[in-house]
């Protein structure tokens, strides 16, 4: 089977690049010039069976007849597509400014959908992104050397309850809480820039705590500005699984490190966790917990 791959940013596309060469397939690569790295180029002249088309974001006319031409039937999503540049840094041709204005919502849910339709419609099938990649998705339980204690808990559960509400709008996946008080919420920027804001939000809540350094101390009280942060990422309600897959990588655990986060709360069966063993390896040795659970 000749596979196509629309290769966005991070290392999502060469894992799923591998698997598939792994088992035999030919790939096509449609390469966004915005996002995706240029050591494709290179994966391309190492494997006969592999090539590479760049294309910009918005170029659907160009991407469909470059597929057919070389005869793809079969097409997956991998890599994160900032979602400030698909609505921002777009400059579509005519195929896809037709399918723009014909949108009800501009998520980006409903911009893939549209785009996965328009494929089918040429007879491209879009298929799940973790075709490939089973053997990643999250399984069921603590991940980690400690599980989350009793703080961090009820933290989960309230973030579950956040981030849940906020996926089943497209709005974002990832919730940051604090004391059970919500310190951040994922929007365009993405989970790992979300995560860095909660850390300097709660940094300079405990800059503007310290006063004038002259004054008297006040007593101590119960703060939330002491308490430590967990980070909540769910899949959306009706999880698509053909893109936007909830994905975990090392960079997470290490913005988390920074931000001063000591729990991570994913969902099991509907999470990608990218070079698993360093993962949790290094979030074990900072004392993060990482847990995964499925939904009920």
């Amino acid at each position: 089977m000749t596979l196509g791959l629309i290769a966005g940013n991070g290392r999502f596309p060469f894992l799923l690049l591998d698997a598939a060469r792994a088992q035999g397939h030919t790939v096509v690569v449609a390469a966004i010039k915005e996002e995706t790295d240029i050591e494709m180029d290179r994966r391309a002249e190492a494997d006969a069976h592999v090539t590479v088309h760049w294309l910009s974001l918005g170029e659907l006319s160009k991407l469909i007849e470059m597929f057919q031409k070389a005869g793809v039937n079969q097409a997956a999503m991998a890599g994160q597509v900032k979602h400030k540049q698909i609505f921002s840094s777009i400059r579509p041709d005519w195929r896809l400014a037709k399918l723009l204005l014909n949108l009800r919502t501009r998520s980006t849910d409903a911009l893939l959908g549209a785009v996965a339709k328009v494929l089918a419609d040429e007879g491209i099938e879009l298929i799940s992104s973790t075709s490939f990649l089973e053997p990643l998705l999250a399984q069921e339980g603590v991940l980690t050397a400690r599980a989350p204690d009793e703080q961090e808990r009820k933290n989960i559960e309230y973030g579950l309850q956040v981030a849940r509400a906020l996926a089943g709008f497209d709005v974002g996946q990832t919730v940051i809480v604090a004391a059970q008080a919500c310190v951040a919420v994922e929007a365009m920027e993405g989970t790992d820039a979300a995560i860095e804001r909660a850390g300097r939000l709660m940094r300079s809540l405990d800059d503007s705590a310290d006063g004038d350094a002259t004054a008297e101390p006040p007593p101590p009280e119960p703060s939330i500005l002491a308490r430590r942060l967990t980070v909540v990422k769910v899949a959306k309600p009706n999880q698509d699984m053909r893109f936007d897959v909830p994905v975990i990588g090392l960079p997470t655990v290490e913005t988390m490190i920074r931000a001063g986060a000591s729990c991570l709360s994913i969902e099991a069966g509907r999470t990608l966790l990218f070079d698993r063993e360093a993962l949790l390896q290094r979030a074990s040795h900072a004392g993060i917990a990482i847990v995964a659970a499925r939904r009920r």
